[in-house]
């Protein structure tokens, strides 16, 4: 299903310390240096609106997230949200992120790494663009700590199952550790937008946490 646009984040709100662009960055960059504070960082790739990022920063204190969007006007909607929060420890990068992962950041930086609802791109011509690759999963095992997760949610089985065994392939990962659902308390207590829809919807979606091996 295609997005709708994004609403237009509030002028006012300064976006130059939340928002990035990943042409900036340099090669073989800590992403630690992006933050006041030297904490774990997090990745979360395709961040949409921002809810996820918005959220984890708010409760996770002792880490540092950092989202990353190919989508400008949703790159700058979830830095909107993070500048109107001043939240210290979440950045936005404006980029691809198979390109972030596979080029940019150096080995074993990362605590985890969380891709929710990416695009299936059902069409055969189209699967190449799919994230959740063969090589993309390799690159998150370069760049993720020993012990360190990747987390895969979706709402397509076969895109699923087809990563779990993408996974398995590479000898990279331990068996995958199924997630379960949280009941939410308010309106907004989800993971993300697109898991709000989907279970408000009464689709399942699918979750495993992918344990990087030493």
């Amino acid at each position: 299903m295609p997005r709708r646009p994004p609403k237009k984040p509030d002028p006012t709100v300064d976006l130059s310390t939340h928002l990035l662009a990943a042409a900036a960055l340099p090669a073989a960059c800590d992403p630690r240096s992006l933050f006041p504070a030297p904490l774990p960082v997090e990745l979360e790739v395709g961040s949409g609106k921002g809810l996820f990022l918005a959220t984890a920063a708010a409760t996770r204190p002792d880490r540092n997230f950092l989202g990353v969007e190919i989508a400008a006007g949703y790159a700058r909607l979830a830095a909107g949200k993070l500048a109107a929060a001043a939240a210290t420890n979440a950045r936005m990068i404006h980029g691809d992120g198979t390109a972030l992962v596979r080029d940019v950041l150096q080995a074993a930086c990362l605590e985890a790494v969380h891709v929710y609802f990416p695009d299936p791109w059902w069409k055969a011509r189209h699967r190449k663009r799919r994230v959740l690759s063969d090589a993309f999963l390799r690159q998150v095992a370069r760049v993720v700590v020993p012990g360190g997760r990747l987390h895969v949610w979706t709402d397509v089985e076969e895109y699923f199952n087809e990563t779990l065994e993408l996974a398995a392939a590479t000898g990279l990962y331990a068996p995958p550790v199924a997630e379960a659902a949280k009941e939410p308390e308010h309106d907004l207590d989800y993971r993300t937008h697109f898991e709000r829809r989907t279970r408000l919807a009464g689709a399942p979606v699918w979750r495993a946490a992918l344990v990087v091996l030493g």
